[in-house]
């Protein structure tokens, strides 16, 4: 494809800092760089229409682990890395709130909840046996305790009686989320720019040279934000991971509100405009799930309804709307890759689930690699 002259003289001449990725982190990143560099030319380029990840795809959950995966993590981190994982977390929540408003993300503190199946009572026991210890592990954070049980209130069958809760999680609205950080970067005057896929790029002594499919161009830096994508461009160990959703079609009177988790976080599912929106599975058939086809199976929808008709909502006649799926990066350890890969070329990657939580956080770690 031949670029015109307008074409090419309005986007891609003179660019200070091209984004790869038009995600949380992608978006977040140039906001920031816009900031540190107000008179400096900011494009991002997305391969998709929309965000290919999860960015648009993601339950809404802001949250930082439940107890179960808290504990968990504590096989791959030692205490303080945990700490710090949970610390990064609430401070990118904090970031994303200030940043757009928790009007304009529609974000709802309701809390969070763990509920534990009758099939999972030893996972159960083992938080019940250690939750002093991350109630104390994470006061530093919270300046209280972090969790707490209470009773199942929500008429939940074939689960445990108690719940793990905890007051500090909330929720947000993901389409929103994306419009307001969109909106906001255009109104920087941010290029964002949909439908083209960067295949290869190369450092030059004063710029990258970037091959897109159709043609290429240069930038004085490259930042690449493609989260689980990020092998496809560097050398790195990131492994996608999919993640199956559905949600209901309205239910009347609808007593649940809050973020739920299951099984370790594998499982999730939360109220949102009187549906319920639940996920996960992937551990079901963890090695088709390590892919980036944006589909869904028989298998895991077919698990989702059965939680969702045995457990969560019994006895009633529920009808699901919509399926459709997210790609994560996850790796060995929760902790994001956020470094130089030259001089000129930079990256964010593998989030490991908790974009939203640590997205914008991310993002500025990624621009405050950047001196100019």
């Amino acid at each position: 494809m031949n670029l015109s002259y307008w074409e090419q003289h309005t986007w891609f001449k003179n660019v200070d800092f091209c984004i790869i990725g038009s995600g949380i982190v992608g978006l977040s990143c140039a906001l920031q760089l816009k900031n540190k560099f107000p008179k400096a030319k900011v494009i991002v380029l997305e391969k998709g229409s929309l965000p290919q990840g999860a960015s648009t795809k993601n339950a809404g959950f802001a949250c930082f682990g439940s107890a179960s995966e808290l504990l968990s993590d504590l096989q791959h981190h030692d205490t303080e890395e945990l700490v710090n994982l949970v610390q990064q977390r609430v401070d990118g929540l904090e970031l994303l709130k200030s940043t757009l408003g928790e009007k304009q993300i529609d974000y709802q503190q309701h809390g969070g909840y763990e509920v534990f199946q009758e099939k999972n009572k030893d996972s159960f026991e083992e938080c019940e046996a250690n939750l002093d210890h991350l109630n104390d592990m994470l006061r530093p954070v919270f300046k209280a305790d972090t969790f707490q049980m209470i009773t199942n209130r929500f008429g939940f069958k074939n689960s445990l009686s108690n719940l793990i809760y905890t007051p500090f999680e909330g929720q947000i609205d993901t389409g929103k989320m994306m419009q307001a950080l969109l909106k906001k970067a255009q109104s920087k005057g941010i290029s964002v720019l949909n439908s083209l896929e960067v295949t290869d790029f190369s450092t030059e002594a004063e710029s990258v040279h970037i091959q897109l499919k159709e043609f290429s161009f240069k930038a004085r830096h490259l930042c690449i934000a493609t989260n689980a994508f990020a092998s496809e461009l560097l050398d790195l160990k990131v492994t996608p991971a999919r993640s199956q959703v559905l949600i209901t079609k309205p239910i009347p009177n609808l007593p649940i509100k809050g973020t739920f988790h299951l099984d370790e976080g594998f499982y999730y599912f939360r109220n949102v405009h009187d549906r319920i929106l639940l996920g996960g599975g992937r551990n079901l058939d963890s090695e088709r799930e390590m892919t980036s086809e944006l589909a869904t199976t028989a298998r895991i929808q077919n698990a989702l309804e059965e939680l969702l008709k045995n457990v969560i909502l019994p006895d009633q006649d529920i009808e699901i709307d919509q399926r459709w799926s997210g790609i994560l990066g996850v790796g060995e350890q929760k902790k994001p890759i956020i470094k130089p890969i030259s001089d000129r070329v930079f990256c964010a990657v593998r989030l490991g689930g908790m974009g939203v939580a640590i997205g914008s956080s991310v993002g500025k770690e990624l621009a405050d690699l950047i001196d100019g």
